[in-house]
């Protein structure tokens, strides 16, 4: 079994990779830090592959997926993104169109290439990290929220078309909720409620990705707050989001 990660140099994405080494699976890592992931690849027992790449460039996207294409992949997991804290009269657009092509287009590209070559193959996993935000908007963390709406909204697409197709491929979406990981560094903000344990979130999202759940939603405070959200006004979820970011943002 051989399980490809991206962002696995830290967070959710390495704890994934302890994960999946303890159920056996050989792995390709991928981020742009070679040093976090020689590291752990020398605390891993299975074979372990090292690619130090941007992925926020499109063309090291495609490049990726030439260098491992005859590997035969059981499990893609698209986890390599980040956000940006502030308002949008104010945030950065270059970092925001890096945003966009590592969350959006980076995961975009990957899904669509190993999908086509699982689907000829009829098995294997793909596990879109995506986020609560997916389900909401954002302000003051307003292009972060588009990024992981645009990828839950896409994951839960292609997941009823292979369905549909009744196909042995299974695509799933991650959404937690605040996770203790660098996300408050390269965001620039904090979180204002307590975040959940990055290991426990990877071993739930793992578990959960076999057995073929479409949306993974780790802890139950987030699946309250996104089952209460569902019946809220647009206005009273746009206000609410609007002061927990500010909070965040107070933080700094």
């Amino acid at each position: 079994m051989l399980a490809l990660i991206t962002g696995a140099s830290s967070g959710i994405g390495r704890d994934m990779a302890r994960v999946l080494d303890k159920l056996g699976y050989d792995l390709i890592v991928v981020a742009r830090r070679k040093e976090r992931l020689e590291e752990l690849k020398n605390k891993l027992k299975h074979q372990v592959m090292v690619i130090d790449m941007d992925l926020s460039k499109k063309e090291n996207v495609y490049n990726l997926y030439e260098m491992v294409k005859d590997k035969e992949i059981d499990m893609l997991i698209n986890n390599a993104g980040f956000g940006l804290f502030g308002k949008f009269l104010e945030t950065d657009l270059d970092t925001e169109l890096k945003m966009i092509d590592l969350n959006v287009v980076c995961s975009h590209i990957l899904t669509k290439l190993f999908l086509k070559d699982m689907v000829k193959r009829d098995k294997g996993y793909i596990l879109n990290v995506c986020s609560s935000a997916g389900f909401m908007a954002g302000p003051n963390l307003s292009t972060y929220y588009a990024t992981k709406n645009y990828i839950t909204k896409l994951t839960m697409a292609i997941n009823e078309e292979l369905r549909q197709m009744k196909s042995n491929v299974h695509i799933s979406a991650l959404c937690p909720g605040p996770v203790d990981t660098e996300f408050n560094q390269v965001a620039k903000g904090n979180f204002a409620v307590r975040e959940a344990n990055s290991y426990r979130v990877a071993e739930y999202a793992i578990e959960k990705t076999l057995k073929k759940k479409m949306i993974i939603v780790p802890t139950l405070f987030m699946k309250l707050t996104l089952f209460f959200n569902r019946f809220a006004p647009y206005r009273l979820s746009l206000i609410v989001a609007y002061h927990i970011q500010m909070r965040k943002m107070s933080k700094k």
